[in-house]
Order: C-alpha cells, then sequence, then structure tokens
C-alpha cells in the first residue's frame, strides 16, 4: 500500500477504464482505474501502466548483483505473482501491471551467469574468479562489477563474448515474452537494452522493443558499436525486412550533455537525414526512473519552483557534478523546436515515459516499501543510505551515500484501445503516452480550435473528433485560438493531488523559451492570473508514521485552458505535469522503521508526480 494511513476527503468511486454510466455519458476521468483483466475494447481509449525496463539473471550487472530471477520469473511477477528478491524477501506488486517487458543487456547477455554455472571454458576466465563465494558482501559484488566493466572496456573485451550464449539467452528471452502474452489481458514484449557509452562511459542507454513475434536472431549492441546511428540504421533493415522496432533513450540526465547534444556521435552538426532517422526510430523518452528524473534543471529551468526534484547531482561513485546542458527532455524539447525554425527539421520530438530500470526481475517498489535496485548491493536502509552505519567508513562517512539518491521510481502510462501488442505499440507509436514516479496517476491532454467543455457529455469523444490528443500536432490558424483540455486523476493508493501544469515552450525572436502555467487547483482554489500559480494548499506529513493530511487534495482535476500569451506564429510545444500533495520519500520510511531519524541532507518527503508527452503547434 502506497500510503498506508490516507483518508482522502473527496470521495473515489472504482470503475473500469470502458464501463459507462446508465445514462450513456463517459465515466468521469475521477472513476477510472488500471483495466487489468478486462477485454472490452473502447474507441476512447483506455489507460494502461506498465514497465518497459526491466532487468533479470540474463544482464550481467543483475547477476553480478545477486540476481537470479529468469524472465519467466519476472513476467509472473507483472501479473501478480510473488517473486522472492536476492535478499530473501517477497516482492509482490498492490495492483498488476498490464504490460511487461523484460530488456536485458544485449552487451555480453547471459555471459555472467554462464561464468558461474561452470559448464563452459568461460568459467576459467579471471573475470569469473570468485563469482560464486562472494556471498552475500555487497562490497566483494562491487569489486567484481569494477573488474568485469573495466575487462569489457579494454582492447580485449572480446574474448569473454560467447555468440551461443548470447544466443540461448536471447532465445529464451524471447520465448518467454511470448509465453506470457496473453491479448486482453496481460501485454508482453519481446525486448532488450542497448547500453551505448560515450567515449568516458557517458550513458547513451536505449531500450529496443519490437512489436510483435517477428525479431531478429540476435540483439545489436554496443560491442556491435556505441555509436547510436549503427543502432538506427540496423533497426532500419529490420524494419525493410518486416521486423518494427522503437527504441527508447533513458538516463539522459547520466549522459554528460551527450544525449541531446547539437552533434552526431562523430561531433558532426545534425542534419535533416539525422533528423529522419532518430524521430523514426526514437519516438519515446524515458523520462524517470530510479537513477533520477530528466524533465528538467534548476540550472536549465530557474523559473520552474519544482524542476529540482529526484535529481542526481554527481557522476555515480564520485563528487565531480553531472552536466545539465544536453542532458534533460524539456531542453531537448526547446532545442527541437528552435532547430525547427531554424533548419526545418526537429530530432528531439520525442514522446514521454517513465520505467524503473529495477535489476531484481520485479519492480522497485513504492515508497513505503522500497525494494531497491541492485539486488544486495541496495537491498536494505543502511546499504542504500537512509540509515546510519554501524562503523563509520574509512572516510569517516555516517552513511553509504552511493544509493541515496535513487528512487522509486517509475512507470510508463499510455492509452489504448485494447491491452494487446498491436494496441499499446500503436499508443507507444504515435505517442499518446504519460510517465509517472510511480504511482498509478492518469492524465489526458487534448489541442484543438473546437473542443468541448470538460464537463460535456461524450467529451472524451468530442475531443479525439475536434482536437489532438498528447503526442500530436495541431497546425495553427491565425485566425483562431487553440484551446487545451488537461485532465489529471489520482491514484486510489497514493495521494491526492495538489495542482495540475501545463508546460510551454516556444521559439521568440530566436530565442526558446519556457513558462509553467498552473491551470487547475486543489481545493476548489483558483488560479492567481498575475503569477498562474495556485496557492499552496498546506497538506502536510507526520513524520512519527508517514501519514498524510486527510482534508487536502483533489481526486482530480480537470479543466478547459487557452495559452493568455499565445501567438499563432510561434512554434510552440505544451505538455502537462500533475503534482500530489507531500509524502514521505522512501529514505524516510526506512528511517523510522530503523527507529532513527531521517537524514537532514536528502529531502524528506517528495511530491510524485506525471508527465504527458507534448502536443506541438506548428504555424501554417
Amino acid at each position: 500500500m502506497r500510503i498506508q494511513l490516507l483518508t482522502i476527503a473527496v470521495p473515489l468511486m472504482i470503475l473500469s477504464c470502458s464501463e459507462q454510466p446508465s445514462n450513456g455519458q463517459s465515466a468521469p476521468f475521477s472513476q477510472v482505474i488500471t483495466a487489468q483483466n478486462s477485454t472490452d475494447y473502447s474507441t476512447n481509449r483506455n489507460a494502461y501502466f506498465g514497465d518497459l525496463h526491466v532487468h533479470t539473471m540474463y544482464s550481467y550487472d543483475a547477476f553480478i548483483f545477486g540476481g537470479t530471477s529468469s524472465p519467466d520469473d519476472a513476467y509472473e511477477f507483472a501479473k501478480g505473482g510473488s517473486i522472492t528478491h536476492a535478499a530473501g524477501f517477497d516482492m509482490k506488486l498492490e495492483v498488476p501491471m498490464d504490460f511487461y517487458a523484460v530488456t536485458d543487456h544485449a552487451y555480453y547477455m547471459g555471459i555472467m551467469r554462464e561464468m558461474a554455472l561452470g559448464n563452459s571454458s568461460l568459467t576459467e576466465h579471471e573475470i569469473a574468479q570468485g563469482i560464486n563465494e562472494v556471498g552475500d558482501d555487497p562490497m566483494l559484488r562491487r569489486s567484481i562489477f569494477a573488474r568485469f566493466r573495466d575487462f569489457a572496456n579494454s582492447e580485449n573485451s572480446r574474448e569473454i563474448m560467447d555468440e551461443a550464449v548470447v544466443k540461448n539467452a536471447w532465445d529464451d528471452i524471447v520465448a518467454s515474452a511470448n509465453r506470457h502474452n496473453d491479448p486482453g489481458t496481460f501485454t508482453t514484449f519481446i525486448a532488450y537494452e542497448y547500453t551505448g557509452t560515450g567515449p568516458e562511459s557517458e550513458m547513451l542507454h536505449r531500450n529496443v522493443v519490437f512489436k510483435n513475434v517477428a525479431v531478429p536472431d540476435m540483439p545489436f549492441s554496443r560491442l556491435d558499436s556505441d555509436d547510436p546511428e549503427d543502432l538506427w540504421a540496423w533497426m532500419d533493415n529490420n524494419r525493410a525486412e518486416g521486423i518494427e522496432s522503437l527504441a527508447i533513450p533513458h538516463n539522459s540526465n547520466m549522459s554528460e550533455g551527450l544525449m541531446f547534444q547539437l552533434a552526431d556521435f562523430n561531433g558532426r552538426p545534425l542534419d535533416a537525414a539525422y533528423a529522419n532517422k532518430r524521430l523514426r526510430n526514437e519516438p519515446l523518452v524515458e523520462i524517470t526512473q530510479v537513477k533520477g528524473t530528466s524533465d528538467s534543471h534548476p540550472y536549465l529551468s530557474p523559473t520552474d519552483e519544482w524542476a529540482d526534484f529526484e535529481l542526481l547531482r554527481f557522476r555515480l561513485g564520485s563528487t565531480v557534478p553531472m552536466q545539465p546542458q544536453g542532458s534533460y527532455v524539456r531542453e531537448a524539447l526547446k532545442n527541437g523546436i528552435s532547430m525547427q525554425v531554424e533548419h526545418g527539421y526537429n530530432p528531439f520530438k520525442l514522446g514521454i515515459i517513465g520505467s524503473s530500470d529495477n535489476h531484481n526481475a520485479s519492480y522497485v517498489g513504492d515508497e513505503d516499501e522500497f525494494w531497491g535496485v541492485s539486488g544486495l548491493l541496495d537491498s536494505d536502509g543502511q546499504k542504500r543510505g537512509a540509515v546510519p552505519l554501524e562503523v563509520s567508513d574509512a572516510n569517516g562517512g555516517v552513511y553509504f551515500d552511493r544509493y541515496s539518491r535513487f528512487g522509486a521510481s517509475g512507470l510508463a502510462g499510455l492509452w489504448a484501445e485494447e491491452n494487446t501488442r498491436e494496441s499499446i505499440y500503436d499508443a507507444l507509436r504515435r505517442k499518446e503516452t504519460f510517465g509517472t514516479t510511480g504511482p498509478r496517476m492518469k492524465v489526458r491532454f487534448f489541442a484543438g480550435y473546437n473542443l468541448p467543455d470538460v464537463d460535456e457529455k461524450d467529451m472524451i469523444a468530442k475531443a479525439y473528433k475536434e482536437g489532438v490528443p498528447m503526442g500530436g500536432d495541431l497546425i495553427t490558424d491565425a485566425s483562431l485560438e487553440p484551446s487545451f483540455i488537461a485532465w489529471a486523476s489520482k491514484d486510489p493508493n497514493s495521494a491526492p493531488l495538489q495542482r495540475l501544469q501545463i508546460i510551454k515552450g516556444w521559439v521568440q525572436n530566436g530565442q526558446s523559451r519556457e513558462k509553467v502555467f498552473d491551470v487547475a487547483c486543489s481545493d476548489g482554489a483558483q488560479v492567481d492570473t498575475s503569477n498562474h500559480r495556485c496557492p499552496n494548499n498546506e497538506a502536510s506529513v507526520n513524520f512519527s508514521d508517514c501519514s498524510i493530511s486527510s482534508d487536502k487534495g483533489s481526486a482530480e482535476l480537470k479543466t478547459r485552458w487557452q495559452d493568455p500569451e499565445y501567438d499563432a506564429n510561434q512554434h510552440a510545444f505544451y505538455y502537462i505535469r500533475a503534482i500530489e500533495n507531500p509524502s514521505c520519500r522512501w529514505s524516510t520510511w526506512d528511517a523510522i522503521r530503523a527507529g532513527v531519524d531521517p537524514r537532514d541532507d536528502i529531502p524528506a518527503t517528495l511530491q510524485e508526480r506525471v508527465w504527458s508527452s507534448p502536443i506541438w503547434l506548428i504555424p501554417s
């Protein structure tokens, strides 16, 4: 239970996503929950939630961290079954997933496990030494991981590449996904992670998701090339052979500016061919996961009070600050429309999802029951830095700090006609998607010139007919001013909503700009038109037990909004961000359970949130 002591003042009826009231009107959005186990087809589309970033025993790092669970185990977990963590405790979802993908690293897929099994010559390699003797010692496991990483980056890296082992692992991943796919109830995707890096190991990772059973014999990995354009060319070649896929970049926050740089992998300026290739293969980006949120950064968005959220400040294992420029999604969206104005192409026209990147063949859990991400390395509050060490480290440190900034995030959401591979994949392709930090909040977002009122009968059907949903383009008309329907619904198991926002980016006088508009406030409050902000609803948290205000916040927020600064001649994008009331962060839950004070250098609370994909306004 995400908020165990929550009492909500606003009642929340629970209906399926496609259920219609007897009066023929569309079901109120606040009454919508996940359509798990529903086979109802809806032209108005249902909300589905899933995780497209999951590692099992076939990923070298997950196995080193103690993970021995298989893809079959991962899918059983996603459907509502229990799975045992490497540390011995059980993990089980409160609400099953609607869709799921195992995304093991193609890079040395299955190799580390093969070394440990002792059935091949790989067992004798120096990299394998000690893997079966480390037990539950996280320091030894980290040392083996470091040894493996250094060898993999050396000129001898192919010494341990056994294509037969990789092929066997890939075949098992494919077969498992196909076994567990259950149209109408639970969708699986055949997928993997392409673990590309920059010249100094900067993260340029992507998850590659295949539409159906047509997949290549072997996945393309960084051993083939670190250049993302080579991955896209491989995907294009597969597409010509009837193998459809898309790639989803993640952890742009850890790319040191390379993920969204204005040059290609080899330093050449971007051009139309690059933009078309990237858009064709990468329609989405993962905006949030355990290793931080990549929406924006205070340096890039100094007027956004909520930009300082679940950020990783330093490179992993160091005190070297990470570079914001080129690493965050909102800046990329702004640079994209600037390039559209100046050059006529936009390589960063990205939809938004969230996912977890967990390495336990499961999920990361909720704030009040965080399972960690790296097996035995962060399996309890002390190992992940929320609880003081029993003995200070060699530098006098009171906490083990490597994982303390990791988060219990995130999930992918989308709107699709039914829970099938084809329907869900099409939603990913058209970018009718959203990402959450974990709670199953839902957002709908439309733009158009003749949109209905938010309380009008059959509002959703009319919005689809008269406008475009998130992920779409709206051509501007100098004689008309568009309106937007913004609608957010809380997770029944999480905190109420505090505010609903629309984030705008545009190009003016050759410069990209941004602005955050609060468009709907909780508790019946009104937006202050002088600064476009809701008043603080004064929701609070009781740190003795992490209970939250029972009389603050809203079950849903919705509005039809017009931009007070609209200019039909400007290229612009808009996307939703909805924010919950404050609640305890996982690190605070860990501290309370251990009977210690929460750390004063980490936020004790957070405000969970959800982001929609943008809508782009394009001058006619």
